[in-house]
């Protein structure tokens, strides 16, 4: 039978799963059953990772109990702390939540992942982010606080003080947003590994591995690179040309599955206005967004090339006071969620993942 080539799989299914629908074509993101969009307006992280692990929103008593187990797992174990402090302070953050969650899993090697295993990871990777930042800034690591939400809890260990309500609602949204989104890299890295019956840290140790690529995470950082290069209004117009007629992206327009409008920045965007309303830089981000979508559909007719959701992440993380270098960790934040989700998934109707390559090498002569 002849074999099909697809580089980099694309168009290939190579799953069922009813955790999301990402329809690109139509800018669809559902995650089971429900709009994305409409929860990260609606509903707290919380809310949805429930949703994502157990099939559907909880009831009051279901969510402050999963509240609870998730507050209950944030402490770091004496061993890891051991392992972030030794690696060295000019290694970025993304390489110190990968090392760090390949040492969680210990001696652990247990078979098949477990949701008390998600929950205990998910509760830790804003803990191992917090520490890693006190420490490389000098300050004392703040330890988790039980009764704050996880997104609060997020931001006192970073800042050592609690979030206004605006602040932690925003990172909120954008870390509902971001939770799951079908099989992208980091995903499909983790079912690959997960395939081969290796256990949950290894699965999203690679996961980690994927979305420290800059072709995958790290967007939202060169969308503020890009607006702070631009300077200001009357700059814009000119420098986006010049980047169009060179041939090089506009970071945080267009998507590779997306070709039409992405959701989440639809929701995002009401969610950053609130937030930004009277900063300067977010007035000045707006302004880029709609002269790039112009010239965008100037230079590039036959494509619907729109800000996603990376574009409004850049300024909600600026507008809470994140600075760059977190801003691909807190992907990692919220996507452990669906990388978990992915990885029950995956084991629980389990077949190893083994696609094929075409050779083009000369055969022997004899």
């Amino acid at each position: 039978m002849e074999k099909m080539l697809a580089i980099g799989l694309e168009g290939i299914v190579v799953a069922e799963t009813d955790l999301s629908l990402v329809d690109g074509q139509n800018g669809l993101l559902v995650y089971r059953g429900h709009w994305a969009q409409d929860l990260a307006i609606s509903h707290t992280f919380e809310e949805v990772a429930y949703l994502l692990w157990f099939g559907a929103l909880p009831t009051e008593e279901q969510l402050s109990g999963f509240q609870t187990a998730l507050a209950q797992q944030r402490a770091l174990p004496k061993e890891v702390k051991e392992v972030i402090d030794a690696i060295p302070h000019d290694r970025d953050m993304m390489t110190v939540l990968r090392t760090a969650v390949s040492a969680l899993g210990g001696a652990e090697q247990s078979w098949p992942p477990t949701l008390e295993q998600s929950i205990a990871i998910t509760a830790k990777m804003p803990t191992i982010i917090a520490y890693r930042e006190a420490r490389k800034t000098g300050r004392e690591p703040q330890e988790p606080r039980m009764e704050l939400s996880h997104t609060a809890n997020y931001l006192y260990m970073l800042k050592g003080v609690v979030a206004s309500n605006a602040h932690v609602r925003a990172l909120d949204a954008y870390l509902v947003l971001t939770q799951e989104h079908g099989m992208n890299a980091s995903t499909f890295a983790g079912r690959v590994v997960t395939s081969t019956q290796s256990d949950i840290y290894s699965a999203l140790t690679a996961a980690i591995g994927a979305l420290k690529g800059p072709l995958h995470g790290a967007a939202p950082s060169e969308v503020t690179e890009m607006i702070n290069a631009i300077g200001s209004k009357d700059q814009a117009e000119g420098w986006i040309r010049a980047r169009l007629e060179s041939g090089q992206r506009l970071m945080g327009f267009g998507h590779r599955v997306y070709k039409t409008i992405d959701p989440r920045a639809t929701a995002l965007r009401v969610v950053a206005a609130e937030l930004a309303e009277d900063d300067p830089w977010f007035d000045l981000a707006t302004h880029v967004e709609q002269v790039g979508t112009k010239l965008l559909a100037e230079y590039k007719p036959k494509r619907k090339l729109h800000t996603n959701v990376e574009f409004f992440a850049a300024a909600v993380m600026r507008a809470v006071g994140l600075n760059e270098e977190l801003f691909t960790p807190t992907f990692a934040v919220s996507r452990t969620v669906g990388w978990c989700a992915h990885i029950l998934d995956q084991a629980g109707r389990n077949r190893i993942i083994r696609p094929e390559s075409e050779y083009t090498g000369n055969m022997p002569k004899s």
